[in-house]
Order: C-alpha cells, then structure tokens, then sequence
C-alpha cells in the first residue's frame, strides 16, 4: 500500500512508526534492517514522516523518580466562564507552569484536567495556591492524589527502551 495523496501511510512507514516508538535511539541502519528495506529508502521515508509531522521528533525520557519529582498529582479545574476568550487565556497561562506536566480540557463536570508532578505535597500546595488556583478565570480546583502509578508512557518507555 502507497502513501495516497491524503498523507496516508504504507506497511513499511507504520513499521518505522512502530520501531522508533519503541527504541527512538536505533540506527538507520538497525532501523532499515527491522523494517525490510535498504538504508536510503529507509531515511526518504523517515524524512517524509517527520516533515509530514508524524514524528514531532526525539527526546530522552527522564527518570522522574531520580530527579526527586516523585509526587503526582491531577487537579481537575473549572472555570467561571468557557467562552474562546477565557480558553484562550487560560490556555496560554498554564503553560508557563513548570510543574503542569500535561494540560487536557475535559467534556464533563470541570473544564481542564492537569497533571502536576513535583517532589512532595508541599510543593504541590505551593503551586496549586499560588499558580494554578491564580490561572484566569479559575472558579475552582479540586485534587486527586497519586498513591501508585502503574503504568504511563514514561515507564512503558523506560520498559522497552524507547
């Protein structure tokens, strides 16, 4: 199956896909090699997916644990008002939040759901009292706990080497 005009992608794009998830530090010739094809289709296509914004590109997954950011916490925010302005504003302002690790807006009963992650409940009070709960058009917060994390995208990578 060919690319289509559309942007879909072939067999061979969703193994690259697949192998980067799971390994992003692997050669192209150790990618090549995977995926059945020769070093210089193999690096065409990983540009076509990169410059076609499937791959948005390369990091190193951090130990949060080692870094001393062991608690995590998700505060569920309402806002006093939905309407673009007020997203808008918001939207902006939680990202300057260091902490506010993701930012999702939610279709329920509160408007945004944030996962802060930070080295104790201390700190996290700190940045719920004085940023978050200080975002605009903020009308309340509530906060639940983290006890254990099973499993999220950081520990399957740290799992798989990714």
């Amino acid at each position: 199956m060919e690319r289509s005009k559309s942007g879909e992608i072939d067999d061979f794009d969703l193994k690259i896909l697949t192998a980067l998830s799971e390994d992003g530090r692997m050669t192209i010739t150790q990618l090549a090699k995977r995926v059945g094809l020769s070093n210089t289709p193999c690096q065409v296509r990983l540009r076509k997916l990169m410059s076609e914004g499937y791959i948005e590109g390369f990091r190193a997954v951090l130990n949060p644990s080692r870094m001393g950011l062991d608690h995590v916490a998700f505060a569920e925010v309402k806002l006093t008002h939905t309407h673009e302005e007020a997203l808008r504003a918001f939207n902006s302002a939680v990202k300057t939040i260091p902490e506010v690790e993701e930012c999702h807006m939610i279709a329920g009963r509160f408007d945004y759901l944030l996962k802060v992650r930070t080295p104790d409940i201390q700190r996290y009070r700190h940045v719920l009292g004085e940023s978050i709960s200080g975002l605009p058009f903020v009308a309340s917060t509530s906060t639940n706990v983290v006890m254990e994390t099973v499993m999220d995208n950081w520990s399957r990578a740290r799992r798989t080497g990714g």
